[in-house]
């Protein structure tokens, strides 16, 4: 029997398929990819982190994105989808085909999942980086208290931070405004450390 052979798609293919879709597509050199869908923590914490945003900055002439918002990213085009983005700038818009793509974010929020976080904290990053505006990056777990922030340098070198405790807060640089581990994980269920571990356990045997 032969093996199946994967179709190849074209740009324009694709900017049909990801603009009649109800799911979200990412596109890399003629294939295809659905985002899966969200848990319940990894909306929890999208809504709450959209929400404090906003209220913060109302009034500020700022703008904050959810995961709809396609984001033109020069090193991995055409597009890619991120959790939240953000900026505080006159906002620039670029049209390809019936999609609208972001141009200048300066923040980007991805939420960790065990099947992106290390796409989302290596490649991805790398990948973001080529866009001129980005100047910080959250990542943030959503099985525990964790934030990294990632915050760009004169000298284009990049300063981490990490939160772990829920009571923590941080300054995000880029929005010049201050968040809390408590305002993101509000109604946030996380496992007892002991059902952690045997889930570990289990998955590992």
């Amino acid at each position: 029997m032969l093996p199946k052979v994967k179709k190849k798609y074209t740009l324009e293919e694709y900017l049909e398929l990801d603009h009649e879709s109800e799911e979200k597509l990412e596109f890399w050199d003629g294939s295809i990819f659905t985002l899966a869908g969200a848990s319940a923590n990894h909306n929890e914490i999208q809504t709450n982190l959209i929400f404090r945003l906003r209220t913060k900055l109302s009034g500020k002439g700022c703008r904050v994105f959810p995961s709809d918002m396609r984001i033109k990213v020069p090193d991995y085009l055409p597009y890619r989808y991120a959790d939240v983005s953000a900026l505080c700038s006159d906002i620039e818009i670029e049209n390809l085909g019936k999609q609208e793509l972001l141009v200048n974010p300066q923040l980007i929020v991805e939420i960790l999942s065990d099947s992106t976080a290390a796409f989302d904290q290596s490649y991805k990053f790398t990948y973001y980086k080529s866009i001129e505006s980005f100047v910080e990056y959250i990542l943030i777990a959503q099985d525990r208290p964790h934030v990294s922030q990632f915050i760009k340098q004169a000298d284009n070198s990049w300063l981490h931070h990490e939160f772990n405790e829920i009571n923590d807060t941080f300054h995000l640089a880029s929005l010049d405004c201050n968040l809390s581990l408590t305002e993101i994980y509000e109604n946030v269920e996380f496992l007892p450390d002991a059902e952690k571990f045997s889930l570990i356990r289990t998955t590992d045997e």
